[in-house]
């Protein structure tokens, strides 16, 4: 089992998707070399903050309504259908990224959200 542990973490790192992991709270506890990549940030800067770290000021109620009902439902508007939104980079710049939100709280209490870069 530890192989397959490691094998995961080994692809998670090295896939070209960002994968940003949640808690129930929306806290990053998993942050991928492609979120680096697209995001500005380093795993250091970005685990253990609040994932509107990497959303806009103006989506941030959005996403929290959007939270908090996924989090009591266990299931997302969104779950399956990739989606186009906007990101925010460390430089400040916005970008437009695709989401793919996928429920992980059988296996532990968290969310995944998996980001895709688009042309800005």
């Amino acid at each position: 089992m530890e192989d397959q542990s490691k094998l995961a973490e080994r692809i998670l790192d090295q896939v070209a998707d960002a994968v940003i992991c949640e808690d129930h709270s929306g806290t990053i506890i998993r942050w991928n070399h492609a979120s680096t990549v697209l995001f500005g940030y380093s795993a250091e800067e970005a685990l253990g903050q609040s994932v509107e770290l990497v959303i806009p000021v103006d989506l941030r109620a959005a996403h929290w309504r959007a939270f908090d009902a996924a989090m009591a439902t266990g299931t997302t508007k969104l779950q399956g259908h990739p989606t186009l939104t906007r990101a925010l980079h460390k430089s400040g710049r916005r970008l437009y990224v695709e989401i793919d939100l996928c429920d992980c709280s059988k296996a532990a209490p968290k969310a995944k959200c998996l980001a895709r870069s688009h042309a800005t």
